[in-house]
């Protein structure tokens, strides 16, 4: 992607987020960044990038942020290129057996993880076409993955597993109308949700990010990958 996207990222207030937002912006994109507080988005940019910057209040948890989000887009732009489902949770006890996990946060959980994702692909899908074709970039996480499930943290690996269905379903959808739909795994990332003991760096997780965002028309659809390379649903 040489030419200038407009580009929407969620959860970009901190880690991944703004790290995606901070490298498409040096790469002269447009980006629409979104958060719960977005006074921080800007706060935690140089000055300097700030020209083709626009922020967001977004709360994907919420129907009625996600509602207030849809007017709100509408007035700024008719075209998006790329949206970056970055933004999620994970509130489980990692050490938690799924029958002993609260209803409650699989059900907050799912909230942010598979329908934040679902309804905001609703409201942007028609500016991809109106764009011509695009890229819907699903941030999922190898501990979906069903063939190596495990039993720990079950409201945050279900999330991510029916995250992956969704990417699929999307995919197969959104072939003829040009729009490419794949999940990403950043990896055990140096985030405040990763922890000091993650095994890879911020700009790895971005990068595995970003290579779904920048793929050709000709690239892939309807898959799960890290760093460029095929993963196991």
């Amino acid at each position: 992607m040489n030419q200038e996207k407009f580009i929407i990222v969620t959860g970009a207030t901190r880690g991944l987020g703004l790290g995606c937002v901070e490298t498409l912006l040096q790469k002269g994109h447009r980006v629409l960044a979104t958060g719960r507080d977005p006074a921080k988005i800007r706060a935690n940019l140089p000055d300097s990038l700030h020209k083709k910057l626009l922020v967001e209040a977004l709360d994907v948890s919420s129907f009625e942020s996600l509602t207030a989000f849809e007017g709100r887009l509408a007035e700024l732009t008719d075209k998006v290129d790329v949206l970056v489902n970055n933004a999620g949770i994970f509130v489980d006890d990692r050490s938690e057996a799924p029958l002993a996990t609260p209803v409650e946060d699989f059900e907050k959980t799912l909230r942010t993880n598979l329908m934040g994702p679902y309804r905001l692909s609703q409201i942007v899908i028609p500016h991809l076409k109106r764009a011509g074709g695009g890229r819907i970039v699903n941030v999922s996480s190898g501990m979906g993955q069903l063939a190596q499930m495990g039993t720990a943290s079950p409201a945050y690996r279900i999330s991510k597993t029916a995250l992956n269905g969704l990417t699929a379903t999307l995919a197969a959808s959104l072939r003829s109308e040009n729009i490419l739909v794949n999940s990403v795994c950043p990896g055990w990332v140096k985030t405040d949700m990763g922890g000091a003991g993650a095994s890879r760096t911020l700009s790895q997780g971005v990068d595995s990010i970003l290579w779904a965002v920048e793929i050709p028309a000709n690239g892939p659809t309807g898959g799960f990958f890290r760093d460029g390379k095929p993963l196991e649903w």
